[in-house]
């Protein structure tokens, strides 16, 4: 029977090479593999429904009808169902020569690639509620505000920064369908920057 040192003495040489033979055997595996970068700030797995802040955009604009200056400010407010469903509420505050004018919409926007890419196109369909200096001087509907509208969004992010994008936008507004007026009679136009997602 073996005492205790002697035992260990004749298991040291096998617990090195089982340790060499640990060390060696995945670098030798791992050396075949390709290394692929995992992406950031925009894949296809990120699927369900995910709520809260992820950004936001500030923009300046035109109205057409109006003939006036606009302040957009827009927030990332999360995923509904794909990293590419986007929900994004928005504030518009208007300038116009005579008359000051709001409107508070919730859009859902659809964006065609992914935010790794150097440009973004993309589109969105919401309601919206605009409102102007003057909407308390009479009871609600009798000087036609404040408005329901659906908005229509188109626009395209170009990569700026890391962590910032380039904003272009259009806006196109329809009244409530309960009113006679043209089917888009609101027109306008945006530049402006928005945060980019893993940057």
């Amino acid at each position: 029977m073996m005492n205790k040192s002697s035992a260990h003495s004749a298991t040291k040489p096998v617990s090195w090479l089982l340790l060499f033979l640990a060390g060696v055997m995945p670098v030798g595996k791992l050396s075949a593999q390709e290394f692929i970068t995992p992406e950031v700030g925009g894949q296809e797995s990120d699927q369900g429904l995910n709520i809260g802040l992820y950004g936001f955009g500030t923009s300046l604009g035109w109205d057409t009808k109006d003939g006036g200056g606009i302040i957009n400010v827009t927030g990332d407010f999360g995923n509904l169902g794909s990293d590419r469903v986007r929900l994004r509420p928005s504030v518009e505050v208007g300038f116009a020569e005579d008359v000051d004018t709001y409107v508070v919409s919730a859009e859902i926007l659809y964006r065609f690639t992914q935010d790794t890419e150097k440009v973004i196109p993309y589109v969105g369909l919401g309601p919206a509620i605009a409102g102007r200096d003057g909407c308390s001087d009479g009871p609600i509907g009798t000087v036609g505000c404040p408005e329901a509208w659906l908005q229509l969004v188109f626009g395209l992010e170009v990569g700026f920064r890391s962590s910032m994008n380039l904003l272009l936008e259009y806006h196109a507004a329809a009244h409530s369908p309960f009113r006679n007026s043209p089917a888009l009679n609101r027109h306008r136009l945006f530049v402006g920057l928005s945060t980019r997602r893993g940057g």
